[in-house]
């Protein structure tokens, strides 16, 4: 991504930020049904969505610097592809494995959560951790509705989960804004 934040008003932030963690929503949500269907477009709907990390570190570059980038670049793709693996943990009926996976992705969440509470803050690691176990509770439960055939459900646990993330869109660009100052208003 070549938008450099430092050059937006604090609409254009907050706009490329809801985008991208909408992308996050949609990608995840294309993801899911790949897998829980057995789609052959499995392969490239995956490789979309990982490529959302670098997206949204993209944005973080300017501000926080390479080495914070890089860093929750590897966390939110170590978020999806935990994610991913989760479903298909579910979708053999691997109960074991499922709950590892599942104590591996909260885990993460929760390193997410501290991560981001350590480089603003106006991102308090008790709501970052909230936001994040929401989340990951809402991605579950639209997975295994999708799994489960349920898809009245699969759809309504999405609408809520693309409503946090657009949510925790506008906390991010919040934090940004508050702690660089250097965003006009407009």
């Amino acid at each position: 991504m070549a938008i450099c934040p430092i050059c937006l008003d604090n609409w254009q932030l907050n706009n490329l930020m809801r985008m991208l963690w909408e992308q996050h929503a949609i990608w995840t949500r294309m993801t899911i049904i790949s897998i829980a269907e057995g789609l052959p477009d499995e392969t490239q709907t995956t490789t979309r969505l990982l490529r959302n990390p670098g997206d949204i570190a993209a944005v973080f570059r300017p501000l926080y610097g390479n080495d914070v980038a890089d860093r929750l670049n590897d966390l939110i793709t170590e978020h999806l592809v935990v994610a991913a693996d989760l479903v298909k943990a579910a979708k053999a009926g691997n109960s074991a494995a499922a709950e590892e996976i599942e104590r591996r992705w909260y885990a993460n969440a929760d390193e997410i959560a501290t991560f981001l509470s350590c480089i603003n803050p106006y991102w308090p690691r008790e709501g970052m951790t909230r936001m994040w176990h929401e989340h990951l509770s809402l991605v579950k439960s639209q997975a295994v509705a999708r799994l489960n055939k349920d898809y009245r459900s699969d759809i309504a646990f999405y609408d809520e989960g693309e409503r946090l993330l657009l949510e925790m869109a506008d906390d991010f660009t919040c934090g940004i804004i508050r702690q660089f100052p250097i965003f006009c208003s407009y």
